[in-house]
């Protein structure tokens, strides 16, 4: 009998990661008899700092950087991300091979009386660690009082009640995968709140130069989702932007044609540019970076400057 071969997957975690990496794996599993797979649990610095917000942290990839040195260092042959937490440049010899269909891009309400945006009372308190989600809250409910709230999904889920928190905001596809769209009061759609660039989207990433592992996860590889993810991660990327900016974007397909949304707002959510790019399908990366453009005209250079400037 021979030998298996081995993948290892890099992986934070928490019970969402571990999810998300555990599916990676029965898929290839399902594709490759040939194979065995298991999985590295790797503590990052954004699992290990928790008291601070995300945005004063600093630097970008906080959730991916230590598992981004296992695959350089051979200690990983692929890692499972959620691509909302990769930044827009990866490593030398990385890259971002393949991404499964993507869930559900929104954002979820979660309040303590079932309420959703409109019917929170005046003044009530909201968590969330997201400038992103929170200057678009403020934008359009400058009333609310946005207050920080780390943790993975099962901690949040339990400050709303512990910390006396209205309403707690997380992406709903997290909450799907774990089971719990039961909890949540209303989805928040994109043309109300801009999502976070590939939310929803996993990402898995492998060594550039290892063919066999790139080989072994092609099967899961879902070309729609790797077009409007890339379009958005485009966006991101003439945007240099981070966890520290409030920056979204959403992309759709109609046909041949890609719908970007995407989205740049100060901390306040008092200037809040959002702008609509329509282009071809097989250029998701000019339109998102044409998308950019446009923002940038149009206001958005002068708000990244001032974020940019006090880092």
């Amino acid at each position: 009998m021979t030998e298996k071969r081995r993948l290892r997957i890099g992986t934070r975690g928490s019970a969402l990661a571990l999810w998300q990496a555990e599916w990676v794996k029965a898929q290839l599993l399902a594709a490759h008899e040939e194979l065995a797979v298991e999985l590295l649990v790797i503590k990052t610095t954004g699992d290990k700092i928790l008291d601070v917000p995300l945005a004063k942290v600093g630097g970008k990839g906080l959730f991916v950087k230590e598992i981004e040195e296992a695959l350089l260092g051979g200690k990983a042959d692929l890692a499972v991300h959620s691509v909302k937490d990769m930044p827009a440049e990866l490593p030398e010899g990385l890259h971002l091979a393949v991404m499964p269909p993507r869930e559900d891009p929104r954002d979820a309400i979660i309040s303590r009386n079932g309420a959703g945006l409109e019917a929170l009372p005046n003044g009530a308190r909201v968590g969330t660690s997201s400038l992103r989600r929170a200057a678009q809250l403020l934008h359009l409910r400058p009333d609310l009082r946005i207050e920080t709230l780390r943790g993975n999904v099962d901690t949040r889920l339990r400050k709303l009640e512990s910390e006396g928190f209205d309403a707690i905001v997380l992406a709903a596809a997290g909450l799907k995968r774990m089971e719990l769209s039961h909890v949540v009061s209303e989805y928040l759609e994109p043309e109300r709140i801009v999502p976070a660039v590939g939310q929803g989207a996993l990402g898995i990433e492998t060594r550039t130069a290892d063919a066999f592992t790139n080989e072994m996860v092609a099967s899961l590889a879902h070309q729609q989702t790797m077009t409007i993810v890339s379009a958005e991660r485009a966006f991101l990327k003439r945007l240099e932007g981070g966890c520290q900016v409030p920056i979204g974007a959403h992309a759709t397909m109609e046909g041949d044609t890609l719908i970007l949304t995407g989205m740049v707002a100060d901390l306040e959510g008092v200037r809040l540019i959002r702008r609509e790019l329509r282009g071809d399908t097989h250029q998701p990366e000019a339109v998102g970076e044409r998308l950019a453009g446009v923002i940038l005209e149009s206001g958005g250079a002068e708000i990244l400057a001032e974020f940019y400037d006090n880092q």
